[in-house]
């Protein structure tokens, strides 16, 4: 049980997208992530702060099956300071992207702004206020 303790951050995380041309657009222009490899055609990483975010066909490891057509499947969330949130907003909505929920203060202490990616997954810029 002691080593699991260990564990003190999560390193990479991945998308099993649906449409990789789609989602890597999205994630290298309309997110501006910086590209940081391409292994494959279907693995596909982004720098996001100290973290790497992956795009990644399913079934190339495990064999498993692809992600269902209808509905999101995960929600990440992205900080920035709290007028980051309106900035965000803004360019977001300039690049064509529909925000799910404006720029809102919420009682519990965020400001936040949600969107979809083109697979449908919801996004969440927010800050600490």
């Amino acid at each position: 049980m002691q080593a699991l303790r260990e564990i003190r951050q999560i390193d990479y995380s991945v998308i099993f997208v649906r449409d990789m041309a789609a989602m890597r657009h999205f994630y290298e222009t309309v997110m501006e992530f910086p590209l940081l490899r391409v292994l494959s055609d279907h693995w596909v990483e982004f720098r996001v702060g100290d973290n790497t975010l992956a795009l990644a066909v399913h079934g190339g490891r495990f064999g498993d099956p692809p992600p269902a057509q209808a509905g999101p499947l995960l929600q990440l969330a992205f900080r920035v300071s709290p007028q980051g949130v309106a900035d965000c907003a803004a360019a977001l909505e300039g690049k064509g992207v529909a925000l799910v929920a404006p720029p809102t203060d919420h009682a519990f202490g965020h400001r936040t702004i949600f969107f979809h990616d083109p697979d449908g997954n919801l996004l969440e810029i927010y800050a600490e206020i």
